[in-house]
């Protein structure tokens, strides 16, 4: 069975550092941090008291009124958003799309966590008295987004969520590249969306000690690759990409970004939360997608890192790029963009995705910001792009996304030839 191509038309997001696709590109080249103090609940009694949130959000600004905010978790929400935004760039016509080969697989690590957390609250502060919402299960299970985004567009093709903690976003795309290139879809709504700034989640990362304490210095607390970081920043929104067969995009005129080169998953088998410590996951995932996409290291000019900013991740992943890539490490840009936009979980992968994409169409490699001191046990001989963009041609872009329970996974974007 020959493949097909699988190619992306369209893409859209919200995020902490862009409302939208062309202030996200914007902020990534400036290098903004999209840190700020928490202002959806008093952190008073928790040990970080800051995030990445998303600014000046109003759901009507969207299109989306009371009745259906009401409805709908910040997840679905954002993932709305952003699906509304890929959908024009895409220019599709509905009219034209055949509905059984049209899908949508999404990805989130917790979904509609903060609906969940509020309905049990409401319950004790009640009396013990159940008097839950009847739209308590629809906002919180994590299938709802492709469910309510596949209404709204009628495509009946195949939807489901991808639940792999911070690599399912990246899950999913695989998937959609997967679903596509068998012939079993034309078109994919794909990527991921996440609202993980809730008492639950931060109170639980905190406790884990996964999460930045650095409450005096938040605007500058991400750290990836720096001797003082000190834990992940919690971010929080969506990004949707529009995967669609490369001969069906060509035959309706269709702009194209670029193409899906590969895609790869792992497990570390290892921990329930620490990588590897040689990164061989992380190395492993990475070579994986390289052959699945007949892609040679030489060819790759950029990788979009996991680079949270623990103490134990950045090393292990560093480790795994020099591992499999060799003397070819030195010639790359890595960079670590959680620095700006924070950790968004489930969604990483899709914002970050979007990064490569940006890398590849402007020839912008975006920075790791916010680095001051160097770390005795990390090789700054590569180029980890510190703390300003740099211009070079990208043709082959890699994204690494990792969660906790040994999960890895890897997409490779390239150039349309």
């Amino acid at each position: 069975m020959k493949l097909k191509r699988v190619v992306v038309t369209g893409i859209g997001t919200i995020n902490p550092i862009g409302n939208n696709i062309a202030e996200y590109f914007d902020n990534l080249d400036k290098g903004l941090s999209g840190a700020n103090l928490i202002t959806r609940f008093d952190t008073t009694l928790f040990k970080t008291k800051f995030a990445c949130e998303i600014k000046d959000y109003d759901p009507a600004k969207y299109g989306i009124d009371k009745k259906e905010e009401r409805k709908l978790d910040r997840f679905t929400q954002y993932a709305f958003i952003a699906t509304g935004e890929a959908m024009a760039d895409s220019s599709l016509d509905i009219e034209k799309v055949n509905p059984d080969k049209a899908g949508v697989i999404l990805g989130t690590g917790i979904g509609g966590i903060d609906t969940l957390f509020q309905e049990v609250m409401g319950y004790f502060e009640g009396g013990c008295i159940p008097r839950f919402s009847p739209f308590l299960i629809p906002k919180m299970i994590p299938d709802i987004a492709p469910g309510m985004i596949s209404m709204k567009y009628g495509f009946r093709g195949p939807n489901y969520t991808t639940v792999s903690a911070c690599a399912s976003s990246t899950h999913a795309m695989i998937d959609a590249f997967n679903t596509i290139r068998m012939g079993k879809a034309d078109i994919i709504i794909t990527g991921g969306s996440e609202a993980g700034i809730t008492i639950p989640s931060i109170g639980g990362f905190n406790s884990s000690q996964a999460l930045s304490t650095n409450n005096d210095n938040y605007m500058t607390a991400s750290k990836p690759f720096d001797k003082n970081r000190d834990g992940f920043v919690m971010g929080e929104g969506a990004a949707i990409l529009i995967f669609e067969e490369y001969d069906h995009a060509v035959a309706r005129g269709a702009k194209i970004y670029c193409e899906i080169g590969g895609g790869g998953m792992t497990a570390d088998a290892y921990h329930i939360t620490a990588p590897h410590p040689e990164g061989f996951g992380a190395m492993n995932v990475m070579k994986v997608a390289l052959e699945d996409g007949e892609i040679q290291k030489e060819e790759v000019d950029y990788i979009n890192v996991h680079g949270t900013a623990t103490p134990l991740g950045d090393i292990a992943e560093l480790k795994a790029i020099k591992s499999l890539f060799g003397e070819h490490a030195y010639k790359l840009n890595i960079s670590a963009t959680k620095s700006m936009t924070g950790h968004l979980l489930g969604a990483t992968g899709a914002v970050e995705a979007l990064a490569c994409i940006h890398a590849i169409t402007s020839g912008t490699v975006p920075p790791t910001i916010n680095f001051e001191t160097e770390d005795p046990e990390i090789d700054y001989k590569l180029n980890l792009t510190l703390n300003k963009a740099q211009k070079r041609e990208v043709n082959v872009a890699m994204n690494n996304t990792f969660g906790f329970g040994g999960h890895n996974s890897c997409i490779v974007f390239k150039k349309v030839k």
